[in-house]
């Protein structure tokens, strides 16, 4: 056996790095661009930011399941800067094992957004929003944000307080409050969603207000 090729050099980086410095002016300078580069038992993988790298990973581990590597250079970067799913749906949410599993799936596939609102979460919509999530949901979600940053996926956790909102300083403290109680379960994007109401709370000027 030819020991030159029982191994693979992998070297991986991002913009500014020394490892990748030979590369540097093919690798595209755009959000979460990468370049990957295989030839003579060398692997390069040189990001434009880390989920940038993380994709060149992502697209190596799919080459990966050939039965060999071909040699290539690819140049890559999304035309699209927001891909994702909305969890908005009527009807049970869905199950904790199948959470992880698609948080898993958009990171593997270069999604990057996931945003949280099913609209039968009590404690996302009616009646219960405005209390914290008993713990054993809250530690759910501090798993589901800890798998989505592990995958380069932002989490979004979304409140609907449309359909009972008092629109007076307590219910605006009350949505303030839970979106801190959020936070300290890792959350670090937020959306308010006011679709599917009626009556006051219809108004822009009311949800203008609130936002503000």
């Amino acid at each position: 056996t030819d020991k030159a090729k029982d191994y693979w050099k992998l070297v991986i980086g991002e913009r500014g790095d020394r490892a990748v410095r030979k590369v540097r002016k093919r690798i595209p300078d755009v959000s979460e661009g990468y370049y990957l580069r295989i030839r003579e038992n060398e692997i390069i993988i040189a990001g434009n930011d880390e989920r940038g790298t993380l994709y060149g990973l992502q697209t190596l581990r799919q080459l990966l399941r050939s039965e060999e590597l071909p040699e290539l250079e690819i140049t890559d970067f999304p035309d699209v800067p927001l891909r994702g799913v909305v969890e908005g749906y009527y009807g049970t949410p869905m199950d904790q094992e199948t959470h992880l599993r698609m948080l898993q799936f958009y990171g593997a596939h270069k999604m990057n957004i996931y945003l949280y609102g099913p609209k039968d979460d009590p404690y996302h919509s009616s009646p219960y929003w405005r209390k914290p999530y008993p713990e054993e949901k809250a530690q759910e979600i501090r798993e589901m944000v800890q798998t989505s940053r592990e995958a380069g996926v932002d989490f979004v956790w979304a409140i609907h307080p449309g359909k009972d909102i008092r629109w007076n300083e307590a219910d605006r403290d009350s949505v303030r409050l839970k979106l801190e109680a959020m936070y300290d379960l890792g959350v670090r994007s937020f959306a308010v969603f006011f679709d599917d109401i009626s009556g006051e709370g219809a108004r822009a000027k009311r949800q203008v207000e609130l936002l503000n």
